[in-house]
């Protein structure tokens, strides 16, 4: 397998968006590949392996050289801190981390409660801002936590606002803007630099920067 190059991605809407960019590059992908349902797709024309994996997972597989590149959202990388290299931002799934809550709420004074699945990112953010707060780690349905009570922000992502709207919360700040990015082992960066850098190239003249 040293001559196959084993990419991880995410599935969901990154994955569309990347493989589109892939075929953009020239890489013949056949077309079930977006519809199949294996977590290991072999793309045996291209020298190419798939990993499909949660968001969250990918920067981890990679780190850890069960696949040699992946693509992972920025806020997984700030998040994560894995040991990978980031070698291209592909400009793609673009969204944002935002602090919000209730509207025309202040943050409690004396136990200030953020929920979100970030924590790192939201304790670094709210420690640059000069406020201790309390992190409660959550890892779905975030906008739940101040309409009950659990929090008095959040820290989310946020793509269009439409999830914060409909539950009648709103955005207080901006912490970092989010794309996709191509993360690579830094021991496969090595074995394989020809290929992984081919890969960087045509990605490259795609994404046009």
């Amino acid at each position: 397998m040293k001559d196959v190059l084993t990419i991880a991605m995410p599935k969901g809407r990154i994955f569309e968006e990347a493989a589109e960019l892939l075929r953009k590059a020239g890489y013949k992908l056949p077309p079930e590949f977006d519809d199949s349902r294996k977590l290991i797709i072999d793309v045996a024309e291209e020298n190419l392996r798939f990993i499909l994996a949660k968001p969250m997972d990918v920067a981890t597989y990679v780190e850890h050289g069960v696949a040699d590149v992946g693509i992972a959202g920025k806020d997984v990388l700030l998040e994560e801190e894995r040991d990978v290299y980031e070698l291209l931002d592909l400009k793609i799934s673009y969204c944002y981390l935002a602090v919000a809550g209730l509207p025309d709420t202040k943050m409690n004074e004396v136990a200030p409660r953020v929920a979100t699945k970030y924590p790192n990112v939201a304790e670094a953010y709210f420690r640059e801002q000069g406020e201790q707060v309390e992190i409660i780690k959550l890892n779905g349905s975030i906008e739940l936590a101040p309409l009950i009570g659990l929090s008095d922000r959040i820290v989310d992502i946020v793509s269009t606002g439409r999830t914060l709207k409909e539950n009648g919360l709103v955005e207080y700040e901006r912490i970092v803007d989010v794309t996709s990015r191509l993360v690579v082992n830094p021991v496969s960066y090595r074995i394989k630099d020809a290929q992984i850098d081919d890969l960087v190239a045509r990605l490259h003249e795609v994404v046009g920067v």
